[in-house]
């Protein structure tokens, strides 16, 4: 028994005719003959009589089709019950965000979700990337903003942005000059690096043509996990570090960061959900006031020109509109 066959019932109830009720199904008056040959054959009683003109329904059809239609309104309440789901921007949504991005995006994020679900409240939470999949894994979490692409198939992305990577260097620096920063040598075993950000860690060697980070630094070990000690590392003279583009947007006047020449290293950011999330409303909310709050120099520089990619997936090249 199927929702069509008990569609298939109540219209040839209305119209008591095979023909008209078939128009009004949109299916052939064969294909619905069919149909209702089968559900009268599954269940073993005669839902109409045929003998009749026009058809007329049996006694015990009478009974059928009625719970037909209150079966059909039910099915309908449930269809518009999960559009309005999808669609509803209040209640409570634990969102999870990389460690890496959380204290530089989030006080923005926050302001700009304030006005655009402000019956929506957000539990936040700041972990590294392997425990915010876990966590979205088991329904932990409900929303996770971080870098992809994480090669997860059990997790859906929705791109947001690129975040441009910018290196940042200490007084005395070689290229501490120049206007943009080309990789040196030496900067190889100066690398700082952060504690169980293994994916964020991997791009870093990956731009720095590094296959491990296990002769970074011998001389002393750490276990860190915020960019900001990095920086502080980088003014001791004690590393050089290649950090996102949003960790420096209040350091303009420092002169201690230096944005890479073409190919730029970039990280992809995006909103990632399981593939059982509904709130297909909700996370373009999201995925509009993160754009949005971005400061104007990022969007301008990434947004709205060709792209296209080089070798590794962590570097983009410009390309001009005629290309």
């Amino acid at each position: 028994m199927t929702i069509q066959q008990l569609k298939y019932i109540v219209a040839l109830d209305e119209e008591r005719h095979f023909a008209r009720a078939a128009e009004a199904c949109m299916v052939t008056q064969p294909g619905l003959t069919i149909q209702l040959k089968n559900l009268e054959e599954e269940i073993g009683i005669k839902i109409f009589d045929r003998n009749k003109v026009p058809l007329t329904p049996t006694i015990p059809g009478i009974e059928i089709i009625n719970k037909a239609r209150k079966i059909l309104r039910e099915a309908d309440e449930i269809r518009d019950f999960v559009v309005n789901e999808k669609n509803l921007l209040e209640g409570e949504l634990k969102l999870g965000i990389i460690s890496t991005l959380s204290p530089y995006l989030i006080p923005l994020f926050i302001k700009a979700m304030k006005e655009a679900a402000p019956k929506v409240k957000f539990i936040i939470r700041e972990a590294n990337t392997g425990q915010l999949m876990k966590d979205l894994e088991t329904g932990t979490l409900d929303v996770v903003i971080m870098a992809t692409p994480a090669g997860n198939p059990n997790l859906i992305e929705h791109p947001i942005f690129k975040e441009p990577f910018v290196a940042y260097l200490n007084e005395l620096h070689p290229m501490a000059n120049e206007e943009f920063y080309e990789l040196q040598p030496t900067d190889k075993a100066e690398l700082l690096l952060l504690h169980h950000e293994f994916c964020y860690n991997a791009q870093l060697l990956d731009i720095c043509g590094l296959k491990t980070s296990d002769k970074i630094k011998e001389q002393f070990t750490y276990d860190i996990s915020s960019i900001e000690t990095l920086k502080n590392l980088v003014r001791a003279q004690l590393g050089f570090a290649i950090i996102p583009q949003l960790s420096i947007l209040n350091e303009a006047a420092s002169g201690l960061f230096k944005p890479f020449k073409e190919p730029i290293p970039v990280r992809e950011i995006s909103l990632v959900v399981s593939d059982s999330f509904s709130k297909k409303l909700l996370l373009e909310k999201m995925n509009e006031a993160i754009w949005n709050c971005l400061p104007d120099s990022l969007k301008k520089d990434f947004a709205y020109r060709k792209i296209r990619w080089n070798d590794s997936p962590y570097f983009l090249k410009s390309v001009s509109k005629s290309a």
